[in-house]
């Protein structure tokens, strides 16, 4: 991964006073191999490289982590959790989802079938798109770990082009939602 652009993202990410706040109120919740990824981060890249607003389109932030225990009640112990640590209006914002139970609704939800993972960084790799695929976690030193398995030189270029490891149906759906919000991006298929 490019450290000129990795350095750019960092930037964006502490210049978005709301985003620090999840980071940080993620980080005190102390969850298992947690992330904040998809859209509170890269359309915050969006946003900038666009002139918009850094809130712009910001429907939800997707905290993730990874705990071996896919029973729903444990989930569920921990999005009671994170919803008690959030203020209104972040409290309804963000969506905590254990990683290790993905594989167990995906394919219901939509309609492909979708391997267990292994650990919250793995789900980066199976996104839609590269341009979605990256995470970021606060650490309890103030550094920020930014995790992109592709790499961003494709978010950084407006370029939406389809997962090359994994294709999935979602793909035209995606891209046409992205692109009526940015119309600058680059639909690459």
């Amino acid at each position: 991964m490019s450290e000129a652009l990795e350095r750019r993202l960092e930037e964006i990410v502490r210049g978005s006073p709301s985003l620090m706040q999840v980071l940080e109120t993620a980080r005190d919740l102390d969850l298992p191999d947690w992330l904040i990824f998809s859209g509170a981060i890269y359309q915050r890249v969006l946003n900038h490289l666009t002139g918009r607003d850094p809130d712009y389109g910001i429907k939800d932030y997707d905290l993730g982590y990874f705990d071996p225990d896919t029973s729903s009640e444990a989930e569920d112990a921990v999005i009671r959790r994170a919803a008690a640590a959030f203020d209104p209006p972040l409290r309804d914002m963000v969506e905590v989802r254990n990683q290790a139970r993905v594989h167990l609704w995906f394919e219901d939800k939509f309609g492909e079938p979708y391997a267990p993972l292994t650990c919250t960084a793995d789900c980066l790799e199976r996104f839609v798109s590269p341009l979605f695929a990256v995470g970021a976690r606060l650490e309890a030193d103030g550094r920020l770990t930014i995790l992109a398995p592709f790499g961003l030189d494709d978010l950084f270029a407006l370029r939406l082009a389809p997962n090359p490891r994994r294709i999935t149906n979602g793909f035209a759906r995606t891209s046409a939602s992205a692109t009526a919000r940015w119309p600058q991006l680059i639909v690459a298929n």
